[in-house]
């Protein structure tokens, strides 16, 4: 019927079901991650659990702003991008304490786990994939997605090398470039919520 709604709530259906699958994923995934980190040991695994918990939070925002106005999402996004901001404050400070402290992490376990976290954040991707262009709080969850499949190489190079080296210095440095990559990919969100508040002005 001409004038109706029908696409937009197809399409609100379809992004709050994916949404949902990516929740589900990350919340899981932060759980496991965070336990294995701890024995691991791991600046990398632990930097990637809260990553997760990040992503599981904003994936709940962005499922908020699904079916409202422009400006809702926009508030979606800009939220999520702060989140980000502060998770690689967050990572880079406990990388430091590390440095400091000192800490032995378990190569095989860091692997094993970078593995897994690959596998799930791959199915992610691949849930999100058709959104990327869409709307901003579906873009922010495109970045999200694709800045942990980095970071999960990143930890299982790590833990190659701490294995290789017999040295804990990979992995606190995986955990400060994971950092790295996570606000970088906030400042990419804030920077287009901005765009996106001015095309709608």
């Amino acid at each position: 019927m001409a004038g109706c709604d029908c696409e937009v709530e197809v399409k609100d259906r379809e992004q709050g079901r994916v949404l949902v699958q990516l929740l589900a994923i990350n919340g899981l995934m932060f759980l496991f991650e965070v336990v294995l980190g701890i024995l691991a040991q791991s600046t990398a695994l632990l930097a990637d659990s809260l990553d997760m918990l990040a992503d599981a939070m904003v994936y709940a925002i962005g499922l908020y702003a699904v079916g409202g106005v422009r400006s809702t999402k926009i508030r979606a996004a800009r939220l999520s991008g702060l989140f980000q901001l502060l998770l690689g404050a967050g990572v880079a400070m406990e990388a430091v304490r590390r440095m400091i402290t000192g800490s032995e992490p378990e190569s095989a376990l860091m692997m094993a786990v970078g593995l897994l976290a690959l596998f799930a954040n791959l199915v992610c991707l691949r849930l999100i994939a058709r959104h990327r262009h869409g709307e901003v709080h579906m873009r922010a969850s495109w970045v999200f997605s694709k800045n942990d499949v980095i970071a999960n190489l990143g930890i299982i190079l790590a833990g190659g090398l701490v294995y290789l080296t017999d040295s804990r210095y990979p992995d606190i440095v995986t955990g400060l470039l994971i950092a790295l990559v996570v606000m970088r990919g906030g400042l990419h969100i804030l920077a287009d919520a901005r765009r996106e508040s001015r095309v709608s002005a």
